[in-house]
């Protein structure tokens, strides 16, 4: 159960309200998450903001950010973010399968995709420290400084989620991320027929 009471947009604070209700309506309802930073007024305005800037501004683009974010929260270990982020990915035309190979942080047969996810893993894994090998790798993809610096933004913006759901333990109201490893349940072991 979460330590904070999770408002919705009748009855969070007033500080609180319009942050709430942008993303409220960006994602469609409200979610545990944002009723749960609802409660401090600040702290639900940074993330508005952080959310709303690199969402008008981030030459990313929407599939490449919810990779970034999924890749990140499958770091953290957020059981939330992973749930959300696998959402999200789905939505930007990712498929299951995809989903999981991202959490892992890469994407078969997208090699741009999966340098950036590289660089996203290692600034999440390694508290900001990016390998030479790691930097290069991306910009042989094509990816250059803005785009480099913008996943690092990506990367601090989910930190903020996984960490806020460590703190306070939302609950989850969403479908949960699936399994890293498929089931072995219902497939055929060798010689079976």
């Amino acid at each position: 159960m979460a330590r904070v009471p999770i408002y919705d947009l009748t009855s969070a604070p007033e500080g609180s309200r319009s942050a709430l209700e942008r993303q409220t309506t960006r994602v469609g309802r409200t979610l545990n998450i944002f009723g749960a930073m609802a409660n401090a007024p600040a702290l639900i305005g940074m993330y508005d903001a952080v959310e709303m800037a690199l969402g008008s501004e981030s030459s990313l683009g929407e599939p490449a950010r919810q990779a970034i974010h999924l890749t990140v929260a499958a770091v953290n270990d957020c059981e939330y973010c992973q749930a959300a982020y696998t959402g999200a990915a789905r939505a930007n035309g990712f498929t299951i399968e995809q989903t999981i190979e991202i959490r892992k942080g890469f994407v078969s047969g997208r090699d741009e995709l999966t340098a950036l996810l590289r660089v996203a893993r290692e600034i999440a894994k390694h508290r900001g420290h990016v390998s030479q090998r790691v930097w290069d790798a991306a910009q042989s993809a094509g990816w250059g400084h803005r785009q480099i610096l913008e996943v690092y933004a990506e990367v601090i913006r989910t930190l903020l989620t996984n960490y806020f759901n460590h703190m306070v333990d939302t609950d989850l109201d969403l479908s949960p991320a699936p399994p890293m490893e498929p089931s072995l349940t219902g497939q055929r072991t060798t010689g079976e027929l």
